[in-house]
């Protein structure tokens, strides 16, 4: 079973920049039919969906709150998943997690419900 290990998360003014990563391990198969998303989780708030990459053809999904300022990609090995968050705003705070679909296609990587793999998460604040 894939196993992921979110890091880069921290406190950050608003306007600022952070970069999250994602080390993923135990593949079982090709790494090419995966795809993989960040997910966040505010206090009191659900889990949500917020970018996601199908690792066939690079195809990514961005939830409209982040769409412009966040950019979702992988390493070449596709080991390594990355979140590039600039221009973070408060309600960007949240805990930050990393998701897998091991078998997937690029019309499935942004159907949130269907990731079923998932790391401990990394803790983003951004200060007003």
């Amino acid at each position: 079973q894939v196993q992921l290990v979110e890091s880069g998360g921290g406190s950050v003014q608003a306007g600022g920049s952070l970069r999250l990563s994602c080390a993923a391990s135990r593949y079982t198969d090709n790494k090419n039919k995966h795809c993989m998303a960040w997910f966040r989780q505010a206090p009191g708030q659900e889990r949500e969906g917020v970018a996601a990459i199908y690792f066939g053809d690079d195809t990514t999904f961005y939830t409209n709150a982040v769409r412009g300022r966040f950019t979702i990609y992988g390493s070449d090995l596709r080991n390594t998943l990355y979140l590039q968050m600039n221009n973070l705003k408060p309600d960007d705070t949240a805990l930050y997690y990393c998701a897998a679909i091991p078998e997937c296609w690029a019309g499935l990587a942004g159907a949130w419900s269907q990731y079923n793999i998932w790391g401990r998460g990394t803790q983003v604040t951004v200060l007003p």
